[in-house]
């Protein structure tokens, strides 16, 4: 009865197991991305570093660089909800949340040393 028991408790626990690794997507997105992807590559392109005819002709900085990175989390917070010289606000087509998931995707840009 013990021994049923066991392996009984030992197949539901590799069948969940199993079942969370084949059900869980192998690319889960940070949650920023599919918002950045949606309102910011065009122009700052998918790495961020401005290289789209867009962010060419706008001269736009790149976002992993460290003129941007050193900006405070309420500083890129602000240029994304009010806009900033050609870039539009996004203020009133984003919730407060998705724009802080942005500013978290936009860390991820950072240059690696």
């Amino acid at each position: 009865m013990n021994q049923r028991l066991i392996r009984t408790g030992l197949s539901l626990s590799l069948a969940a197991l199993l079942a969370q690794f084949f059900l869980t997507p192998a690319n889960a997105e940070n949650p920023g991305e599919a918002t950045y992807k949606a309102k910011c590559a065009a122009c700052h392109g998918p790495d961020g570093k401005g290289e789209t005819p867009i962010g060419k002709a706008n001269k736009l900085r790149d976002l992993g660089s460290v003129d941007v990175q050193k900006q405070s989390d309420e500083g890129l917070t602000g240029v994304i909800a009010n806009g900033k010289n050609k870039m539009p606000a996004y203020g009133k087509s984003l919730k407060p949340d998705q724009i802080k998931e942005l500013v978290a995707y936009m860390r991820s840009f950072a240059k690696k040393s």
